[in-house]
């Protein structure tokens, strides 16, 4: 699928639509994420794209400009809208993101890979969890999930050293990027949400979506 491709089957109407169903489903998962870390956490607004998934890591890029690589925590879906799942992170934001879980040990200098992969694992598997989930359900669909992993640290100009490298160049697979900005009280993350999968997935998504507003 080619960007005209891609344009032509999901308009900006489709963004605008997916951007208030992900609104809702992003207020579920910073909920479930601040019960675990007992913070307060905003999300501003998320924006969507719909582009090819060989695009994504260039999109990253321009938001990331002092960063040269991501953390990203990968999780499968299955369901009637089945994909792959990434939520990224610039890595200069890891400090941050453990310091939510274990002050203590982050100022005794326990900043371990150990405690790092943990961390990123935790706060991938709610945030991924409860947004697709939540998306799932508001188009009424049900999913199923494998494990999270982490991938191994994707440099951003380089996606072919990762493990990810050959969904993220599929020319038949279409992604949805996610961008919002985590606010963890005094601490600023942002991250990305983004969603690979094939043209049926993404055929029944936009019938889902329409089907959504109907109800209205």
């Amino acid at each position: 699928m080619n960007t005209s491709q891609a344009e032509s089957t999901f308009s900006q109407n489709d963004a605008n639509i997916l951007e208030e169903v992900m609104n809702i489903a992003f207020g579920k998962a910073s909920a479930d994420l601040a019960r675990v870390v007992d913070i307060r956490i905003l999300l501003t607004a998320p924006r969507v794209e719909f582009l090819k998934a060989d695009d994504l890591l260039q999109w990253i890029k321009q938001d990331t400009k002092t960063d040269d690589t991501l953390n990203m925590i990968e999780q499968n879906f299955w369901g009637k809208y089945t994909g792959s799942a990434f939520l990224a992170f610039p890595s200069s934001a890891s400090k941050g993101l453990i310091s939510l879980f274990d002050d203590d040990d982050l100022s005794l200098g326990a900043e371990s890979p150990l405690l790092e992969k943990e961390t990123l694992l935790e706060v991938g598997n709610i945030l991924i969890g409860a947004c697709v989930g939540k998306v799932a359900e508001l188009l009424d669909d049900n999913v199923s999930f494998s494990p999270p992993r982490l991938v191994p640290q994707v440099v951003i100009d380089n996606p072919s050293t990762t493990a990810i490298s050959s969904k993220l160049n599929d020319p038949d697979k279409m992604a949805i990027m996610i961008k919002t900005v985590f606010n963890f009280e005094d601490k600023d993350v942002k991250g990305f949400l983004f969603l690979v999968a094939g043209e049926e997935s993404m055929q029944w998504l936009k019938a889902a979506l329409k089907n959504f507003v109907a109800k209205f």
